[in-house]
């Protein structure tokens, strides 16, 4: 028996695709324009038998047993063992600028034994940040995006229904307090670090404002004096440089996902000289028992006896394929397509030629 791997998928990128470059506001980050992170422990009710097991789950009670002493019902010494309700975590993030009274998603997640959230209804729940203040309080009906159905023999689970979302969920309470306004200097943070793109960031933002605005400190860092600008303000000054357009420059990259057989390569790779003989293994495995009769009149058994047959033959490709000095993506490709070789084998022999120092790029394995 001979298992194939399954079809290699190729993604070509090119660094300059766009005559125009690339917005500075999608290469990187302003300082001080950033999000928070919100988490909040809560309660979904309106379960249809899908909740929590409170004999699994003790903390499921104890937050319904809080939630109802808060409304006013006095539930000390019940007992409590509906399957209706489920505890979860409740996620969102802040995103920046956010004004008091906006509303933003959540994320919903089970953490007991909830087998599913869907039509369920996430009871109000404060969302703290990392410094432990409420900046929300989400509330509201969950979306889930999966189902499960369960018999008493088996259950099918579709997606995955013990998490959730709630659109326009949280709202609002609290605002982080920064003022943009207040910055002299500002500083741009690449996504992607490099000298050749944050010089010619520098270079844009100089040229549009007709002075030395802008300074590269690192590769990763850009650093802009908003008056000398002469902007009305902060906000008008990022406001121009973010859509000033540049061409950054990328390290050439392969990206190999062994799980999948997706190969990602940059249009920058380049092969030096360098030859390429693959082959492969296939492994044969047969089955012959043989039954052995017992002899007459012995009031034998019949047994059966397993007989195994297991070789390895080796196939070679169509040969040898060279691919010379200076080679492009395409022609990289081309010459491993001509040994007809599978996703799994063109892995290998990329990990190979980067081994043999002829592959001129970095090497990334997930």
């Amino acid at each position: 028996m001979r298992i194939l791997s399954p079809t290699v998928l190729f993604i070509f990128a090119a660094c300059s695709a766009f005559a125009d470059g690339v917005r500075i506001k999608d290469l990187v980050e302003f300082d001080g324009v950033r999000g928070n992170d919100l988490v909040g422990y809560g309660l979904v009710v309106g379960l249809n038998g899908t909740g929590d097991g409170l004999r699994n789950a003790p903390f499921t009670e104890e937050i319904m047993s809080n939630i109802l002493e808060r409304l006013g019902v006095n539930v000390n010494g019940e007992q409590f063992r509906p399957k209706n309700v489920a505890a979860v975590l409740v996620t969102a993030a802040l995103p920046p600028f956010a004004r008091a009274g906006g509303k933003i998603d959540v994320t919903v997640s089970a953490i007991g034994d909830a087998k599913s959230l869907l039509g369920g209804a996430l009871v109000m729940t404060p969302l703290s940040a990392a410094d432990g203040e409420i900046y929300a309080v989400a509330q509201g009906t969950i979306i889930a995006g999966g189902a499960s159905v369960e018999g008493d023999a088996g259950s099918v689970v579709s997606g995955v229904p013990t998490s959730g979302t709630v659109p326009s969920g949280a709202r609002i309470e609290r605002e982080v307090e920064f003022s943009l306004n207040d910055l002299s200097r500002v500083r741009l943070a690449l996504r992607e670090p490099d000298f050749t793109t944050a010089a010619r960031i520098e270079t844009a933002i100089n040229a549009h404002f007709d002075g030395g605005v802008a300074q590269m400190i690192d590769p990763g860092t850009v650093t802009v004096d908003v008056a000398a600008t002469n902007a009305r303000s902060t906000a008008h000054a990022l406001g121009r440089i973010e859509s000033l357009f540049v061409h950054p420059q990328h390290r050439a990259r392969v990206v190999v996902d062994q799980r999948s057989g997706t190969i990602v390569m940059g249009a920058d790779v380049q092969i030096s000289r360098v030859a390429v003989a693959q082959g492969n293994l296939t492994l044969r495995i047969e089955e012959q028992p043989l039954a052995v009769q017992p002899n007459p009149f012995s009031q034998g058994e019949t047994v059966v006896v397993p007989r195994t047959a297991a070789r390895i033959e080796e196939e070679f490709g169509t040969g040898l394929a060279e691919l010379p000095t200076g080679s492009n993506l395409s022609e990289v490709v081309s010459g491993l397509n001509a040994l007809g070789v599978s996703p799994r084998d063109m892995i290998d022999i990329l990990k190979t030629i980067k081994a043999a120092g002829a592959l001129h790029a970095e090497f990334v394995v997930q």
